[in-house]
């Protein structure tokens, strides 16, 4: 039976290349879109993810940077930077806001940064130099590119118009480029004298950021205190919530196509040797192995697709950011296993309706098909 099996996957050339292109692109899109959600997720969170404080404070009640607002009194900066362990505190204001350009609109998550706070600024220019000066701001390089914007060119932040001094790398995403201007322009736009938003503590050496929280939350009140793991955990967390239901139906919709195929190519396969397959059961075979047959092409032909496709997101998906610089694509061994996974269920699926067919058909019909 396996010797049949596998030529009836290959003797219809013709039909097993298409149903396997079609079902290599079925799972492509899959795999692209969940590179995409994954990518933007992990970027969302890139800003925090780098600046790598021991522990984040902010307000009470607030537990993530993205689509957050967060005050915190200034005084309170100043009592934790006195406590034991404390190494220095390093305060931000952020702000979620429309940036305006004279080609386009975006959403962005503007920095406020303290004079000489290269702390908490940008990681990496690949372009221009830090904020010197007020109403200056370096922006993401990526929204530089498609927004046709160069250094010296004027952006609105609010009702504040601001020159960019320059651009940097890795602090972009759609969902939320990252823009640092000085700390004194946006307390203004904020008008929010006295606050902090946000304050990156780093701890003394020897001094385990699990001790220092519990420490902050005993000396301070009203603040909510974490590790940076918590922190960056929470953001991911919210980031990644956000596109999951499109990713799931995208998901859905694609695995079903797949299905309608590999059901079609094995249905086609099975009523192609209908007589084979009768003649096969009036010499003795029994229904189950030919039911386990069909399956096995549908796994084979499904396979074969699934293949193509982790060759493709492997090899040429990554090269799409050259094209669209805006996208960031993740992809990991796990996400592709759960899509394998998915690609098994769908090949046993679209073998059903033929198993079906082939488990009603009666060994007499080869006398007459």
């Amino acid at each position: 039976m396996l010797k049949w099996t596998w030529k009836s996957v290959f003797s219809q050339r013709g039909t097993l290349i298409g149903s396997v292109l079609g079902i290599a692109c079925t799972f492509i899109l899959v795999i692209f879109f969940d590179a995409v959600w994954r990518g933007e997720s992990e970027q969302v969170v890139s800003y925090p993810a780098h600046m790598k404080p021991d522990v984040w404070v902010m307000q009470s009640g607030v537990g993530n940077m993205h689509m957050a607002m967060s005050f915190v009194w200034d005084w309170k900066a100043d009592k934790i930077a006195k406590l034991p362990g404390v190494k220095q505190v390093t305060p931000i204001l952020y702000l979620n806001s429309i940036v305006t350009s004279e080609q386009n609109q975006i959403f962005a998550f503007i920095v406020g940064l303290l004079p000489d706070n290269k702390r908490a600024g940008p990681w990496k220019l690949s372009a221009g130099r830090h904020i010197e000066n007020p109403l200056e701001t370096v922006i993401p390089d990526v929204l530089a590119k498609i927004s046709n914007l160069n250094i010296a060119d004027k952006i609105h932040i609010a009702d504040k118009l601001f020159t960019i001094v320059g651009m940097s790398s890795g602090t972009y995403s759609s969902a939320n480029p990252v823009l640092f201007v000085p700390f004194s322009d946006l307390e203004d736009l904020l008008a929010s004298t006295g606050t902090y938003s946000y304050l990156l503590v780093d701890a003394d050496e020897g001094t385990r950021p699990e001790v220092l929280v519990q420490r902050i939350r005993d000396e301070v009140d009203k603040v909510n205190v974490l590790t940076h793991e918590e922190f960056i955990n929470n953001d991911y967390s919210m980031a990644i919530q956000m596109g999951v239901e499109i990713i799931v139906i995208m998901t859905i919709i694609c695995s079903v196509l797949a299905a309608l195929i590999v059901g079609f190519t094995s249905y086609s396969l099975v009523i192609r040797r209908r007589r084979e397959l009768a003649i096969i059961k009036a010499l003795g075979v029994r229904s189950i192995n030919i039911l386990t047959s069909v399956i096995l092409q549908a796994i084979i032909v499904t396979s074969i697709g699934f293949g193509i496709a982790v060759f493709f997101a492997l090899f040429i998906l990554p090269y799409t950011t050259l094209l669209q610089p805006q996208l960031t694509l993740s992809l990991s061994l796990s996400s592709l296993t759960h899509i394998g996974m998915i690609a098994f269920i769908v090949a046993v699926l679209g073998a059903l309706l033929p198993a079906w067919h082939v488990s009603r058909m009666e060994a007499a019909s080869a006398y007459h098909v």
